[in-house]
């Protein structure tokens, strides 16, 4: 009974069953009552009882007026009445029993014999008289008590229907409830692992369950272990290479510079290569270690108020003069006063990042643009800078900011880049509570927005 197929199985059959056994209880309890009340009472006096009201209402108010009320006494009234006329038909044109044709007719004989004066003594409680005149004989109908009858008089069935909707709305409650509380953490957690968060577990939550639902979150535990192993072992190696590479690339430069000093001249296009790719080498291990710093939590983060706005203009002032030389252009086309509380060194790095990724594939002769206004839908601010160029495949999206993402020809090394730069200023802007997104232009170009929230609070 641990398995989830056998207590969904089990309580819905479980359910079933109460219900039908609550439904026919009821009904043999409400037979019963009718068999005690049938035999405790004469028949003749309920018969009397119902003719008393039936001939009131024949005598004020006529034949439609006693067939309303017939009507209602027949959904009333688990034994059927009928109301006969002189040739046996029934008031409500009902197809009458044979052996109640059979009963009229020895009755309407035996009134024939009888004596006017003792009929009226007698036989007058079973007659229902118009004021016309115009006699009936109103007849029970003992024989015709049917299980299928009693289930369609309302008080009858309401009853159960009601206790057993009751109790088994009460059973697929717990049941829906024992089946969806463990799967929402599951779900939770979930979000919490696409959202970066490795330190999820939710076995723990599980209690003493050994279900199919509980193998899940044992198995997700594990999942989430061998993925923190997994990318510790990638940052640990990130960290240790780049530092590793510190040391040779020191040498290499010393080296160059003794080169360049003993050289006669003759190898100076080959010095200024080894120069220029040293460079780029530095350059790169500077940037992995900026990455490895922002993803271990190891960097000293110190907030202060910051004036935003100052911030993105200082950003476009530094990069004016790297797009110049290129035949481009940066600028700020619509900006609001904003000051927050945040770190101005990661948040100008991850901006210029941003800024300079845009330069580079940005079209010859076009502008970057940058804005800076209220977000529309959450408590914060956003940050979006707009270029000009290819856009990116709808597929790489998603993978933009990742470490040495690579989204094809458009935007390749031959640019000169790594693929860390917007990976470097996502792990900033997340460090601060906030979040980036890319979009395609429908114009071309690539929209990437920095979002920040109103009241920053450190991400470690």
């Amino acid at each position: 009974m641990h398995r989830l197929f056998w207590k969904i199985f089990v309580s819905f059959w479980a359910a079933l069953l109460l219900f039908v056994f609550v439904t026919v209880a009821t009904i043999a309890h409400y037979l019963d009552k009718t068999r005690t009340h049938e035999h405790a009472v004469n028949p003749m006096t309920r018969i009397h009882q119902h003719v008393g009201e039936a001939r009131a209402i024949a005598h004020n108010q006529g034949i439609p007026a006693l067939q309303d009320w017939l009507r209602a006494l027949d959904r009333r009234e688990v034994i059927p009445v009928y109301i006969l006329d002189a040739e046996g038909r029934d008031l409500l044109e009902r197809p009458v029993p044979e052996h109640i044709t059979t009963r009229f007719n020895r009755r309407r004989l035996s009134d024939a014999r009888t004596d006017h004066h003792v009929w009226q003594g007698r036989r007058r409680g079973a007659i229902v008289q118009l004021a016309d005149g115009t006699r009936y004989r109103m007849m029970p109908d003992f024989q015709s008590v049917t299980l299928g009858r009693v289930l369609r008089r309302p008080r009858v069935i309401a009853i159960p229907i009601i206790i057993a909707s009751i109790i088994s709305g009460l059973v697929c409650l717990l049941l829906a409830r024992y089946l969806t509380a463990p799967i929402s953490s599951l779900r939770a957690a979930t979000r919490q692992v696409a959202a970066g968060d490795l330190e999820q577990s939710v076995g723990a939550t599980m209690g003493s369950r050994k279900d199919e639902i509980a193998d899940l979150a044992h198995d997700f535990d594990h999942m989430t272990e061998r993925l923190r192993i997994l990318l510790g072992s990638q940052k640990q190696l990130l960290r240790d290479v780049s530092h590793e590479l510190r040391s040779p690339l020191t040498r290499l430069q010393v080296a160059l510079g003794l080169a360049r000093q003993r050289s006669t001249g003759e190898n100076n296009a080959e010095l200024d290569r080894i120069e220029r790719e040293t460079e780029r080498l530095n350059e790169l291990i500077g940037q992995l270690l900026s990455l490895s710093r922002l993803e271990s939590g190891t960097q000293t983060i110190h907030m202060e108020p910051l004036d935003l706005e100052k911030l993105l203009s200082s950003v476009v002032d530094d990069a004016s003069y790297e797009a110049e030389s290129k035949n481009r252009s940066v600028k700020i086309v619509n900006s609001i006063p904003v000051t927050i509380n945040a770190n101005e060194s990661l948040l100008h790095s991850a901006i210029e990042n941003v800024v300079r990724n845009a330069i580079k594939y940005t079209a010859a002769g076009s502008t970057v643009e940058l804005t800076l206004d209220k977000d529309p839908q959450r408590e914060g601010y956003t940050i979006e800078v707009r270029d000009k160029g290819p856009g990116v495949p709808e597929a790489m999206l998603a993978k933009l900011f990742e470490p040495f993402a690579r989204v094809g020809d458009a935007r390749d090394r031959a640019s000169g880049g790594y693929g860390l730069g917007l990976a470097i200023a996502e792990r900033a802007v997340r460090l601060h509570g906030g979040k980036m997104s890319a979009s395609n232009l429908p114009d071309n170009g690539l929209n990437i927005t920095i979002y920040l929230p109103q009241y920053l609070r450190l991400s470690v």
